[in-house]
C-alpha cells in the first residue's frame, strides 16, 4: 500500500511539473502593441513583424488623430505610438512622461488652395477661409505662412476648424478657399483639379519636422528589452521602405488611396529613423516656435523627451 500511495504522490506532482513548463513557454512569447495612422508616411510599424523573431508577435493600431494615440499610450494600452513633435512637445510642457525613441517621417505637408478662389501667393490669403486642425504641426505651419506675410490669424482670414479626412470635401465644395494638410490630402485636390499646391513647408531647421516614435518613461524604465527590439525592427523597416519604394507604394495602396494620388505624394514623404543632435536643434527651435506662436504656455528642454540610445543600439547591432 505504502509504494501505491508513494507512485501517485509522484505522478500528481509530476503533472503540474510538466503543466508550468508549458505556461512558462507560453509567457516567453513577446506581444507588443503598438498605434500607427494608415498613411503613407505613418507606415512602418506595418512592416515590423517582417523583422521580429517568429516567436514575437507585434499588433498594429491604426488611430487617425495622434492625440489619442498618446492618451491610449499614457493609459498603458500601448508600448509605442507614433506622434507628431507639435504632440510630443505639447505632452512634454504638460509634464506628461513620454519618450521619442526614433525618427518617422519628415516634410509631408502642403498648403492648398482653390483653383478658384484667385490665390496666387501668400499674400492673397488675406480675406479667405482656410481649414485647419488646431495644436498640429499643420497649424504651426499656417500660422508661420500668416505671420511672415504680416497676415494676422483672428483678424484678416477666416480660420475653420475642419478635420483632416473633411478637407478636401469642403475645398471642392467652396466651403473653404484654403487648407493646410498632410498627405495625401494636398496630393488628392491637386489630382482631382480642384486644388493646387501653394507652398510646401521651408527646410529652415523645423518646417520640414512632422513625425516621430514614441513611449513611456515607465516603458523605457522597466522593459527596455521590448522597447529595443520594436526599434530595431523600425529601422530594419524604414531601410526597407527606402530601398524598395515599390514594397512601400502597394502597402500604402491598401489603405485606399488611388495609386495615381500615391505616386505624386511620396514625392514629398521623408521616411527616416536616425536622430542626432541636428535634429533635436530644429525639434528645440520648433518648441520656440509653438511658444511664439500661442501653442504652448512655456518652451521645454526637447532633449527631456528623447532617449537616442536605443538608436544607437541598433545601429551597432544592424552594423549600420
Amino acid at each position: 500500500m505504502k509504494k501505491v500511495i508513494a507512485l501517485v504522490l509522484c505522478v500528481a506532482l509530476l503533472f503540474p511539473l510538466t503543466g508550468c513548463n508549458n505556461n512558462s513557454a507560453e509567457v516567453e512569447t513577446s506581444q507588443a502593441k503598438v498605434a500607427t495612422w494608415k498613411t503613407a508616411q505613418t507606415i512602418t510599424p506595418f512592416f515590423y513583424q517582417d523583422f521580429l523573431p517568429a516567436d514575437h508577435q507585434v499588433e498594429i493600431s491604426p488611430f487617425t488623430n495622434p492625440g489619442d494615440m498618446k492618451t491610449a499610450l499614457l493609459a498603458g494600452s500601448l508600448d509605442m505610438c507614433g506622434t507628431t513633435l507639435v504632440t510630443a512637445i505639447t505632452a512634454l510642457s504638460k509634464g506628461e512622461p513620454v519618450v521619442v525613441v526614433s525618427g518617422l517621417s519628415n516634410k509631408c505637408s502642403a498648403l492648398v488652395v482653390s483653383n478658384g478662389a484667385n490665390i496666387e501667393s501668400e499674400a492673397d490669403l488675406r480675406g479667405k477661409k482656410i481649414a485647419y486642425v488646431p495644436g498640429t504641426m499643420h497649424h504651426l505651419l499656417l500660422l508661420e505662412v500668416l505671420n511672415r506675410n504680416g497676415l494676422d490669424p483672428q483678424k484678416d482670414v477666416e480660420l475653420i476648424r475642419i478635420d483632416f479626412f473633411d478637407m478636401c470635401q469642403a475645398l471642392a465644395q467652396g466651403t473653404v478657399d484654403a487648407f493646410y494638410s498632410g498627405e495625401p490630402y494636398p496630393s488628392i485636390a491637386v489630382a482631382e483639379g480642384y486644388g493646387k499646391i501653394l507652398a510646401y513647408p521651408e527646410d529652415d531647421g523645423f518646417g520640414i519636422i512632422n513625425s516621430a516614435m514614441m513611449t513611456t518613461r515607465d516603458m523605457v524604465e522597466n522593459n527596455p528589452e521590448l522597447i529595443q527590439e520594436l526599434v530595431t525592427a523600425h529601422v530594419q523597416a524604414t531601410e526597407f521602405i527606402n530601398s524598395d519604394r515599390q514594397a512601400w507604394f502597394d502597402k500604402s495602396a491598401e489603405f485606399g488611396t488611388d495609386p495615381d494620388v500615391l505616386d505624386v505624394s511620396l514625392n514629398n514623404i521623408d521616411m527616416f529613423w536616425e536622430m542626432d543632435e541636428q535634429y533635436l536643434d530644429g525639434v528645440q527651435v520648433l518648441a520656440q516656435r509653438m511658444y511664439d506662436q500661442g501653442l504652448v504656455s512655456e518652451i521645454p528642454d526637447v532633449r527631456e523627451m528623447f532617449d537616442l540610445s536605443f538608436i544607437q543600439q541598433a545601429k551597432k547591432d544592424l552594423g549600420l
